[in-house]
């Protein structure tokens, strides 16, 4: 004879109420570190300014080489910008060069979000040397 009693035990399972308090807690302890996290959310999306503005400045050396002096139009030193999330892409930037000669050249990305909703949208810049630098913190 197969004893059956194993064979009857009941699994303790969460009920409905005790999920939506773990919920309810999980979201109080989210709204506490959000405005500490805004912060680090601004700073890792400022990376792709950056990023994109060290590909201006190494295709504008590359053009500066090749006909002795910078471009003050983007499309002509082959640079792509990526598309932005107004055009369905990923990019929360708009770049732009702002001036340009024979000896030196400024360009620009302007955050086209508000990061952290404070009205202040993120600047950097790039010049003929090389180094981003952030003209307006967000």
């Amino acid at each position: 004879m197969i004893d059956r009693s194993f064979f009857k035990k009941q699994v303790h399972a969460i009920n409905l109420q005790e999920t939506l308090i773990v919920l309810a807690i999980i979201g109080i302890l989210l709204l506490l570190a959000l405005p500490n996290l805004m912060p680090l959310i601004s700073k890792a999306k400022s990376v792709e300014a950056q990023v994109q503005l060290k590909a201006i400045y190494n295709a504008q050396t590359t053009h500066r080489y090749m006909y002795s002096k910078f471009s003050s139009d983007i499309s002509e030193i082959d640079f792509e910008p990526p598309k932005t999330v107004k055009e369905n892409g990923t990019a929360n930037y708009v770049y732009q060069i702002v001036s340009a000669d024979n000896a030196s050249f400024t360009a620009r990305a302007e955050a086209i979000t508000d990061f952290d909703g404070d009205g202040v949208f993120n600047v950097w810049e790039v010049d003929e040397n090389g180094n981003p630098k952030q003209i307006v913190k967000d």
